[in-house]
């Protein structure tokens, strides 16, 4: 395999991807997995190929080209690989604080580059993923995966039905229909603003500022995708629940002048397809409360709950649903809409996919206007809804 540059490979990888997607939705496994096996052949090429450029690069004294996400994956099974994880942990803090090359007692090369920076610990980044999970809410009721970016991953879009025979009787083999989704390469970018730049921080102190300053950040952006995402296209950022149109008769509409009524949300529960009763409520807390929680069906009984959950916390149900609060939707008050607005929505959480790259690297720059030396964090993360069946929204009609 040959590649003039990084643009070729990409091209002709996006070609067998295409080509791997038309023999997936027509039902051809068979070729489907030779032409898989031919896209990690092509990857491993590659790989190899970039690697050789680098190496020719620095043997010129040159400054290496830009370096794959394979060849950063490569790097953080290296330094992954050495059984002195408390050793990396500190120098990975003295290259955040101070710029000190990443260097490793049983190496006499440096682990890191330009490029890629330093690579964030697994310690560490196993606590910002639970940091992240337990500090998005919207983020960890969604699906999430771990894929490699730009493989196409196969979804039902159908399913076969049942027939009652005769006895002996035979039916139609019925074709599965299949559709796909494939996750690309949106970088999440944090600016990491670790104040720190003194001799004698400790290790602790400065693994919990990262952690706190990195994690709810990511949890902020991510959070915000997974419902207003506008897609990878134009803005290279996961495409959100919003962005899809719902199935026909699953888009409830209401007038601005007024208020939420009973009928509306009995319209939002009506929308709703049979087997997709684990669906949930998402809206602004204001809009549940000042909208939905005093309100009463035609027998005067109250439609909305508060209780206390198992950890002492108020659960918000409707009609005996889970309601998810969210600032990602605006709070509702009645003639204050300048556009149409979606102000809630009914779906099923784990019918959104968030793929992850969970191997975030830090690298720092000199900004040239202001002469600050900035700390970044990187991550890739891509999303989609797979199965928009159980997406029912009700939006506020401006005029």
């Amino acid at each position: 395999m040959k590649f003039k540059d990084h643009a070729d490979y990409m091209a002709q990888r996006n070609a067998l991807l295409n080509e791997a997607e038309t023999l997936l939705q027509d039902g051809n496994t068979e070729q489907y997995d030779a032409k898989v096996a031919e896209i990690n052949a092509l990857d491993a090429a590659y790989e190899e190929f970039a690697q050789k450029q680098a190496d020719l690069a620095a043997m010129r004294g040159a400054v290496k080209a830009p370096i794959s996400t394979n060849e950063v994956n490569r790097v953080v099974d290296s330094i992954m690989e050495q059984d002195n994880d408390l050793e990396y942990r500190k120098a990975f803090m003295n290259y955040v604080l101070k710029g000190t090359p990443i260097k490793m007692s049983n190496s006499p090369e440096t682990t890191t580059t330009g490029d890629v920076g330093a690579v964030i610990p697994t310690t560490i980044v196993n606590k910002i993923v639970e940091k992240i999970e337990k500090t998005g809410n919207i983020l960890n009721l969604v699906t999430r995966t771990y894929y490699k970016g730009g493989v196409v991953v196969p979804t039902s879009s159908a399913k076969p039905t049942a027939e009652w025979v005769a006895e002996r009787g035979t039916t139609d083999t019925q074709k599965k229909a299949l559709g796909s989704v494939t996750f690309a390469y949106n970088k999440l970018k944090v600016q990491v603003a670790v104040s720190l730049e003194v001799d004698n921080v400790t290790l602790e102190i400065f693994e919990q500022t990262l952690i706190r300053q990195v994690s709810e950040a990511m949890a902020r952006a991510l959070d915000a995708a997974i419902i207003n995402g506008r897609g990878t296209t134009t803005y290279h950022e996961p495409l959100g629940i919003l962005a899809e149109t719902p199935a026909s008769g699953q888009a409830i509409e209401v007038n601005e002048s007024t208020a939420l009524a009973y009928s509306d949300l009995i319209a939002m529960e009506a929308a709703l397809p049979e087997g997709y009763d684990d669906a949930i409520y998402v809206m602004n807390k204001k809009t549940f409360v000042s909208q939905v929680l005093g309100m009463v069906d035609t027998t005067k009984q109250p439609i909305a709950r508060v209780d206390s959950g198992i950890d002492g916390k108020p659960a918000y149900t409707l009609f005996g649903r889970h309601v998810e609060f969210t600032s990602q939707l605006p709070a509702y008050t009645a003639g204050t809409v300048s556009a149409d607005t979606v102000i809630a929505f009914l779906f099923r959480m784990e019918d959104y996919m968030l793929n992850t790259n969970m191997q975030p690297t830090i690298s720092k720059y000199t900004d040239q206007d202001t002469d600050d030396e900035v700390t970044k964090c990187i991550m890739l993360a891509d999303g989609k809804v797979v199965d928009k069946n159980s997406l029912v929204t009700l939006t506020v009609k401006n005029g």
